[in-house]
């Protein structure tokens, strides 16, 4: 819809009257006032106008042969719920003009009425759109600064989480890239099972913080070359409490911490910490457990080379129903080989471009 400029310019009134005389005074005198005006027999004729000319105000008797005021009223919200409707009575019909009021109208004119009073209610009404549309764009504009507010923030959140991230893996160089490559994987099999927002980033950043608690795991067990002894192990599996405990009073974060701290839970109920079971492990710790599996089986290490991405799947099938939810193995499976290659390539690229990048800080 046109809108009326403030200094009150291009106010475009249509007039509808079945009574000739009273569209020539109300054309005439309002035209002299300012207004470009258009004039209509009967509502059809109105409503033809309305859609072939933008008009700001309608100014309409209610009662009319045929189709009458406020029958042609409600064609007009159906068309536009924006345009401003004044009707105009008789002084022995005002309960019908407070209907119409009740039905979309913004005004009503009372006859007999003189031109004065009129371009009053038809000021009062152009002032209370201007105001309205004002409100309109100020509420627009500040939703969208809200929105810009929210991303800049969002992203602020990210970026401090990928650099806590990529902390810790650099220092335990033996999972270099492995948080990335794990929130890249837990993200495609969560998208496989139909998981939407705002589970999704919820399940990304545990997958990306699942490790934190590893800040408190001594240097000596978390680099050691070799398996762990039965010592070490209780103490690296302390990691999971330790990462909830350092998180758990930062508000956005709250939704992911069941990854951080169920992702070392088992099916069937024989992992660690709380020794959950099945549909008792949270979903977005189910689905991590298959893939940081996976990632650890095709991932070097110092004791064992790396498995094949078919013989790691192997692994996943033969673990399914102890260690893994069969849903979520069934989805994981599912997605081709070349794609978890792709991830793997791709990540190690980027990580060696940051290696690049911090050495050359460094010189």
């Amino acid at each position: 819809m046109v809108q009326p400029n403030r200094d009150g310019a291009h106010k475009r009134v249509l007039i509808v009257d079945d009574e000739l005389s009273v569209r020539e005074i109300l054309a005439q005198g309002l035209g002299a006032m300012g207004y470009e005006t258009f004039a209509a027999g009967s509502a059809s004729e109105a409503f033809d106008i309305l859609k072939d000319e933008a008009v700001h105000i309608v100014l309409s008797d209610i009662e009319m042969p045929g189709e009458d005021g406020i029958e042609l009223l409600s064609r007009i919200k159906r068309h536009d719920g924006d345009l401003d409707v004044i009707m105009v009575t008789g002084v022995v019909d005002a309960r019908t003009a407070i209907h119409a009021i009740r039905n979309g109208a913004t005004d009503y004119v009372a006859k007999p009425f003189n031109l004065e009073e009129v371009q009053i209610v038809i000021d009062r009404t152009l002032e209370k759109r201007r105001l309205v549309e004002e409100n309109r764009a100020y509420q627009e504009h500040l939703e969208e600064l809200v929105d810009q507010r929210t991303r800049e923030v969002q992203k602020a959140y990210e970026s401090t989480l990928q650099a806590l991230v990529t902390a810790l893996d650099f220092r335990d160089n033996e999972t270099q890239g492995h948080s990335y490559r794990v929130v890249e994987y837990a993200m495609l099999v969560a998208e496989r099972m139909g998981v939407q927002e705002p589970e999704l980033t919820w399940i990304r950043r545990g997958a990306i913080l699942h490790d934190t608690g590893k800040i408190g795991v001594p240097d000596a067990i978390l680099k050691k070359p070799g398996r762990l002894d039965t010592g070490e192990w209780v103490e690296m599996k302390k990691h999971p409490e330790m990462g909830f405990r350092m998180l758990q009073h930062i508000p956005f974060l709250e939704p992911a911490l069941n990854i951080v701290l169920c992702h070392h839970e088992r099916y069937d109920g024989s992992g660690y910490p709380r020794k959950l079971k099945a549909d008792d492990i949270p979903l977005g710790a189910r689905i991590f457990a298959v893939v940081d599996t996976f990632d650890a089986m095709t991932s070097d290490r110092p004791y064992r080379a790396a498995l094949t991405i078919e013989d790691a799947c192997k692994e996943i099938v033969r673990c399914t129903g102890t260690q893994f939810d069969p849903g979520v193995s069934q989805a994981f499976l599912s997605i081709e080989a070349h794609r978890w290659q792709a991830i793997r390539d791709r990540v190690h690229r980027e990580m060696a471009e940051l290696e690049e990048q911090v050495k050359k800080a460094m010189r």
